[in-house]
């Protein structure tokens, strides 16, 4: 397949899986095999945009003037976005966006002085029969380039994908990274703050206004004011967007470093979410030849759902996550 250049004309791709899907209640019946669950993928002006049946999933964008390629609108199953974008009170704060800090450049914040993430290519279109309700994705290639030089520190491989689970009632998503050491460049130290890492900000309703919880009921620690750090396998935020509630879960991965992911929780004076790998206590080193393989993934639901319902999304999301096929 070739790869999409970015802002190179409208590209869509439907991928059409055919299949069945059980009923929900538990009742024994098979909907028809000849139905199509179809997903589409459109790229255009530098944003790719994944929908299932014609509704928006997920859209990504990576706008050159900006500082780094980002998931900048995230949906509910009833199509209620959960991301806001460069706030005035943090610029630097898009939807959802992995930085750190890296050979002692900041790539999370945007100074004259920050990192920049460099999105060459959308390189692969994805997409799987293999699971009850199919999948779309995508991959890119990004270069994480100094600020004065324009020398390439890493090299990442980011894979993004969604689905509609029918079964679960949520859309689940998988966000992959696969970063490497530039040639020129070893060993390079990563470090970053305490919130450093994959990061979530909320739409404004989302403020003040939810709980956070873990998968078992960790309290963690208090970094500072109400900001926690919580070591577990996935982190919660129950709250509403626009007076109608939602559940949003991130997943951390098993095989990801250091085991446990820490997660960064804050509520006040907004809310945010971020998966970490507490490098703000014990940097990490990357070697040339070294890969850093990182995997988290993000459910959301309509309505408050109950931890059971969130233990058995991290699971079929774990059991799943290695059934992505190419299409060629």
């Amino acid at each position: 397949m070739r790869p999409m250049k970015p802002g190179i004309g409208v590209m869509i791709l439907l991928i059409m899986i055919t299949g069945f899907v059980p009923a929900i209640g538990g009742k024994n019946k098979m909907q028809d095999r000849s139905q199509k669950v179809e997903y589409s993928i459109q790229s255009e002006n530098m944003t790719v945009i994944l929908y299932y049946k014609g509704e928006k999933l997920l859209l990504y964008t990576w706008i050159d003037t900006l500082f780094k390629p980002y998931v900048k609108e995230l949906f509910t199953p009833a199509g209620l976005n959960v991301l806001l974008d460069s706030p005035d009170d943090h610029k630097h704060h898009h939807g959802l966006m992995l930085a750190y800090k890296v050979d002692g450049i900041n790539y999370w914040e945007e100074t004259e002085n920050s990192g920049r993430q460099k999105s060459l290519e959308i390189s692969e279109i994805y997409s799987s029969s293999e699971r009850m309700s199919g999948e779309g994705g995508f991959s890119t290639n990004i270069h994480w380039i100094g600020p004065e030089s324009g020398v390439v520190v890493l090299k990442e491989k980011r894979t993004i994908s969604g689905e509609f689970s029918l079964p679960l009632k949520a859309n689940i998503f998988n966000w992959q990274s696969r970063i490497f050491v530039s040639d020129s460049k070893s060993p390079i130290p990563l470090a970053g703050a305490h919130y450093n890492g994959l990061g979530l900000r909320f739409v404004r309703s989302m403020d003040n206004a939810g709980r956070f919880v873990t998968a078992e009921n960790k309290k963690g620690e208090i970094f500072r004011g109400q900001e926690r750090l919580i070591p577990d396998r996935w982190c919660a935020y129950f709250s509403q967007v626009d007076n109608k509630k939602v559940t949003i879960a991130m997943f951390a991965a098993p095989g990801n470093p250091r085991g446990l992911t820490t997660w960064f929780t804050m509520k006040e004076p907004f809310a945010y979410l971020s998966a970490t790998m507490k490098l703000h206590e014990n940097p990490m080193t990357l070697n040339s030849g070294e890969m850093l393989s990182l995997r988290y993934g993000v459910a959301l639901w309509d309505g408050h759902v109950e931890m059971q319902r969130i233990e058995d999304a991290y699971q079929y999301w774990v059991d799943h996550g290695s059934t992505m096929k190419k299409t060629e």
